[in-house]
């Protein structure tokens, strides 16, 4: 906000929760007074029933992009979903759609499957993209199993889109990050969070895949009395770790070094250093 507000920047979002409507607090999305301030874009896309995908959100995202050209504003790429960004930045393939019917009964199947049992299987089936996260694990054994040829090999023969460079400032505060973490989710919960989920749990089907966001179907199980607050906010504190984790091993890894500027936001230069960055990058 400090930098789109400095330089007159928009918005994108490449959060795959923040997609979702009325999933508010739990995702920390801005507020709209955030977004009054700032143009925004990526956010409130699609119903919590919807499966919504990287495919769909980099139309949108280029969509922004091109919007941003012709007002002359900068567009800055901002969340912690590492797919969304490489398939704006390194454009994914277009794969062929799989049978709905066979497609939602395999789904069925897998879905009761732990990721290190998709991650094993995926392995052996096609060990190319073993290291992804569950979302891409699923489709990639879908593929697989529906078509009969890896995903890996179809990404290989597809014509891609244009890669769209970018420059990217990851903001790590390393050791400090579990103590953020419980701070975050106490902050949600002073904010309403809890009183969201309820109103949700009265308007939203159980299994849309909003629910997914992290935290959410740990405070709906305490919502319904089946665990004690003390116990979910445990719970989502794990889970917020074990996530927080997988995105800094990602950022880590799958982007290209030499354009990577980390920035710890403990420090006291940290606005500074942000500035830097920025004006470096332009």
């Amino acid at each position: 906000m400090m930098l789109a507000e400095r330089f007159d920047a928009m918005i994108v979002s490449a959060d795959s929760r923040q997609v979702y409507r009325r999933f508010d607090i739990g995702t920390a999305k801005p507020s709209l007074a955030e977004r009054a301030r700032i143009l925004h874009r990526g956010i409130d896309l699609a119903e919590p029933e919807e499966r919504y995908s990287a495919a769909l959100w980099t139309e949108l995202a280029r969509d922004a992009l091109a919007e941003a050209q012709q007002t002359g504003q900068t567009p800055v790429v901002v969340g912690g979903t590492g797919f969304y960004i490489r398939a704006l930045t390194f454009p994914l393939f277009e794969a062929e759609p799989l049978d709905p019917v066979r497609r939602s009964a395999l789904a069925r199947l897998m879905g009761e499957w732990k990721t290190g049992e998709l991650r094993r299987w995926c392995a052996e089936i096609d060990p190319r993209v073993a290291h992804s996260g569950r979302t891409q694990l699923l489709r990639a054994l879908e593929t697989a199993f529906l078509t009969g040829v890896r995903i890996s090999t179809m990404r290989d023969l597809a014509p891609r889109r244009k890669a769209i460079p970018a420059t990217y400032l990851v903001i790590d505060p390393a050791e400090g990050l579990p103590a953020r973490i419980v701070q975050r989710i106490h902050a949600m919960l002073d904010a309403g969070w809890l009183e969201e989920v309820r109103d949700l749990d009265t308007r939203v089907a159980e299994d849309a895949v909003a629910w997914n966001a992290t935290g959410y179907a740990v405070m709906r199980e305490h919502a319904r009395s089946r665990l004690s607050l003390e116990e979910a906010i445990d719970r989502v504190i794990i889970q917020t770790r074990q996530y927080a984790k997988r995105q800094r091993t990602w950022f880590r890894h799958q982007l290209p070094g030499k354009y990577v500027t980390t920035l710890d936001p403990r420090s006291a230069n940290a606005g500074a250093e942000a500035i830097a960055w920025w004006k470096a990058a332009a």
